[in-house]
């Protein structure tokens, strides 16, 4: 009695697949704006100063993201909407900060990398069975998890290994949100295959199975 019929986990599963698969566009944006700004993050001579306030301006882009993000259902969206909320505002609290010294602002990066990391990680195994890709989302975890420890481990470190692993992290989560969007994308079509798939097989079976049973089969 718990067991839906075929058509209506189909419908279920579909409409999850199209919400999800609505996000596409603002992984693919966020992912090419997070590659430009790893370039730029390696490219210029910078003072701490505009460092972290360019850093505070990618977590305002990441919060934004994150709180425009449909999720799976409206827990999902809630939780998105919180952390969106969160890095959205220790980027302001970085931008406006008088005189951010190296220690708070690796301790910020640090700490925000190791939570969206988290977050990555189990919404990739929440997903994995809509999201024949849920591994790339995996990955973007474990990316960004490292990375926010070796920030942590040392937060007194030098301006050349904050923007060391501040372009890592901005090219190589870029990339993979990139290649993301567009298996996002093709989510409900993936779906769609996955539920036709067993009914062709089960209507090519009793097609066999009733020619065999039929007088002219012997």
């Amino acid at each position: 009695m718990f067991v839906f019929p075929g058509d209506f986990a189909h419908r279920i599963s579909r409409e999850a697949a199209q919400r999800v698969a609505g996000n596409w566009w603002m992984f693919l944006v966020n992912g090419l704006l997070l590659i430009v700004a790893g370039v730029l993050i390696f490219s210029i001579n910078w003072s701490l100063r505009s460092l972290a306030t360019f850093i505070g301006a990618l977590f305002i882009l990441e919060g934004v993201t994150t709180a425009l993000t449909t999720g799976l259902d409206d827990r999902v969206r809630r939780a998105n909407i919180l952390t969106g909320l969160l890095s959205a505002a220790v980027g302001v609290a970085i931008i406006v900060w008088p005189a951010p010294g190296i220690v708070a602002v690796a301790i910020f990066l640090g700490a925000w990398l190791i939570v969206m990391g988290t977050l990555a990680m189990s919404g990739a195994l929440a997903a994995r069975r809509i999201l024949p890709d849920w591994w790339l989302l995996f990955l973007l975890g474990l990316v960004e998890v490292p990375l926010g420890v070796l920030a942590l481990a040392d937060p007194g470190a030098t301006l050349a290994a904050f923007i060391t692993v501040g372009g890592i992290w901005a090219v190589a989560v870029g990339v993979m949100r990139v290649v993301l969007s567009f298996e996002i994308k093709r989510l409900p079509k993936t779906v769609d295959e996955a539920f036709g798939e067993p009914a062709r097989n089960g209507v090519a079976g009793a097609s066999r199975s009733h020619l065999a049973s039929s007088p002219t089969a012997s």
